[in-house]
This record gives C-alpha cells, sequence and structure tokens, in this order.
C-alpha cells in the first residue's frame, strides 16, 4: 500500500501515483443552456410588445380590431330592417279610401270621409259597411286593402286611426276599405298623425355596426 493511501482507503479507492483525486463538482451543462434560451425568449417577448405598443400609439393598421371598415360594403337600411333601397311611401293624395260604416250610429261614414278628404286622401264610396262586416267590428275600425298592393298604402292611412286592425283579400283595384267599429269616436288627432305619417315617410336612420 502506498504511504498517499489513507487508512482505510484499500482497494477500488486506494490511491496510487502521485496525483490526487478531483474532488470538484461536474457542471450542470443543461441548466444552463436553459437559462439562455429562456433569456433569449424573455427579450424577444419585450421587445414585441414594444412595437406593439409603437403600432398602436403611431395609428398603425396593424390590428384588425381598430381597422375601419370599407364603405364599399355598407348599405342603407331599408323601414324593414334589412340591408337593401328603402319601399318608397305613398302620399295621401293618390290613396283612395272607401268609407264605411259598420256601426249603429248614422253619419259616421260621411263625417269621417270628409275629414279625410280635409287630410289630403281621396275620398271613393262612402255608406254602410258591407254584410259581412256590418254590426260586427268591434275595435275602432279595419283597413282593408288588395293583397296586390306591396307599398304601404295601409300603413298610410293607419296613421289617421290608432288601433285599426289591417286586413288584405282578393279585391281587384288599389282603394283601400275604411270600415268604422262600435269602438270609433273620431279620427286620430290631426296633429299625432302628422307626426306619425312623418316618422313613417321619414324614419331615422337606424344605426350599424358596420358602417
Amino acid at each position: 500500500m502506498s504511504m498517499l493511501t489513507p487508512p482505510g482507503m484499500g482497494g477500488k479507492n486506494r490511491i496510487t501515483g502521485a496525483r490526487y483525486p478531483r474532488m470538484r463538482p461536474r457542471k450542470n451543462h443543461h441548466r444552463l443552456v436553459l437559462a439562455v434560451v429562456g433569456s433569449a425568449l424573455a427579450l424577444g417577448l419585450v421587445g414585441w410588445g414594444i412595437l406593439q405598443l409603437i403600432d398602436v400609439f403611431a395609428g398603425g393598421g396593424g390590428s384588425t380590431a381598430h381597422a375601419s371598415p370599407d364603405k364599399r360594403d355598407c348599405q342603407p337600411v331599408s323601414q324593414s330592417g334589412q340591408a337593401g333601397p328603402s319601399v318608397p311611401v305613398p302620399k295621401p293624395a293618390t290613396i283612395t279610401v272607401n268609407v264605411y260604416n259598420a256601426t249603429t250610429r248614422s253619419g259616421l261614414a260621411k263625417e269621417t270621409a270628409d275629414e279625410l278628404r280635409k287630410r289630403g286622401f281621396r275620398v271613393g264610396k262612402v255608406g254602410n259597411a258591407p254584410a259581412a262586416y256590418d254590426k260586427k267590428v268591434k275595435g275602432t275600425g279595419i283597413l282593408v286593402g288588395p293583397k296586390a298592393v306591396a307599398d304601404a298604402r295601409i300603413d298610410v292611412l293607419g296613421t289617421q286611426l290608432a288601433g285599426a286592425q289591417t286586413k288584405t283579400d282578393a279585391r281587384k283595384g288599389r282603394d283601400i276599405d275604411f270600415i268604422i267599429g262600435d269602438g270609433y269616436r273620431q279620427l286620430t288627432v290631426k296633429r299625432d298623425a302628422d307626426r306619425a305619417l312623418t316618422a313613417l315617410t321619414h324614419p331615422a336612420p337606424r344605426p350599424s355596426a358596420s358602417c
């Protein structure tokens, strides 16, 4: 046994020769690599964040959330709420109204017809209601128009009588029947009727999220 071998260190652990064993721990290369990679990623994220802030404050178009929509994609909104051209609203002078009295009170048809004429409507037939409606209308009145009329004629006449029911039938022509019911007292006050007609003719524009 060599004199350099301390007692109890014989066998495999004995020291031979003139060199001493090194007791330094082994270097952890994996941990060092991970630390370098992590630092590079952190620097990259910081740089990307700075570029995004610069783009936002400079008004750049990098973010689609703040991009303004293309005006070509904006379309006017019709009265029905769908995109497309608005349906023109006819004037009272172009609407012919037949006034019929379905109540037991006399003189209502003529009185109502005269007032409608003053408000600009064209008056057609005036008299008692047909048998299908005579003494059978409990509400204020019913407005009956042809199915073929695709415009807002009934809506225009409806501004003159709040709460009136509307119906269509297979009649020929474009006249509208104004059938007076038991609940009728008078036409809508002209001031209120004019406001309703104005709102129908010139509806307020609806905001669009895409325009």
